[in-house]
């Protein structure tokens, strides 16, 4: 029986946005608007894109996204990407353990899927270039981490089949069982302002209790890659910043 979208828990979510990074090849625009066709998103963001001509293969190779979300893509830079959403930089799998904190730890897809938030927030899948993916300073200022599991002899899958297959996994955050798109809802988790100045007062924290200087840019990733598995509400992410503007302040007071 066809779940009723008002009483499932998995109607609550909504699709994040899809981000590509510098690609080269316009066809590979089309095909990622193709699939976010087929599995229920719609915003797809571009940095720094290759000119997508109504005439040319990125209008090609979308099908009917052609008609709707390739010529509705907002150009966006890295900058501003990074500011405004909760990325989730997807990239292939390195081998890397914890002592790397760029590429480590990731969700799987189906991970991802489970664990995304279950109401509306700006949220972007981020994915890189043809050739290089995302550079490791792009993925340093990224808040988490997704790669689909493959073959150790050959583990690196083309820009399209990434995204096709991650969209895939993630359908269950746009889509009822019956292939109808799920309803919006409002937005509870905390705006990227507020998550930004909680990053910004464990900065201060950290340089309050003189933390190594050689860690700092290391820790600070780790603890961006924390909270973004965390999806913290805007409650939760203000009690924190109360804790942490008592931590710094607390010297001064002695």
């Amino acid at each position: 029986m066809t779940p009723d979208p008002a009483s499932d828990p998995s109607s609550d979510r909504t699709p994040p946005a899809v981000a590509v990074v510098d690609a080269q090849a316009p066809g590979n625009v089309g095909t990622i608007a193709r699939a976010m066709k087929n599995f229920g998103f719609e915003e797809l963001l571009l940095v720094d894109p290759p000119e997508l001509d109504p005439d040319g293969e990125a209008y090609g190779f979308a099908g009917q996204a052609r008609e709707d979300i390739l010529p509705n893509a907002a150009e966006i830079s890295f900058d501003d990407l990074v500011d405004t959403y909760h990325t989730i930089g997807c990239t292939a799998v390195t081998n890397e353990d914890d002592r790397s904190h760029v590429r480590f730890p990731f969700s799987t897809p189906a991970e991802l899927a489970e664990r995304l938030p279950t109401v509306e927030a700006p949220t972007a899948l981020v994915f890189g270039r043809e050739r290089v993916g995302l550079t490791n300073e792009e993925l340093a200022r990224i808040d988490e981490i997704c790669s689909i599991p493959a073959s150790a002899d050959y583990p690196v899958l083309n820009l399209g089949q990434a995204a096709t297959i991650t969209l895939y996994e993630l359908r269950s955050l746009t889509l009822t069982d019956d292939g109808t798109q799920l309803p919006d809802v409002d937005r509870v988790r905390a705006p990227e302002p507020t998550v930004d100045r909680l990053y910004d007062q464990w900065d201060d924290l950290l340089r309050e209790i003189n933390h190594p200087e050689e860690k700092h840019d290391k820790t600070m990733r780790l603890l961006r890659r924390v909270f973004g598995r965390a999806d913290l509400t805007e409650r939760e992410a203000n009690t924190l910043l109360g804790v942490l503007r008592r931590a710094t302040e607390r010297p001064a007071e002695r």
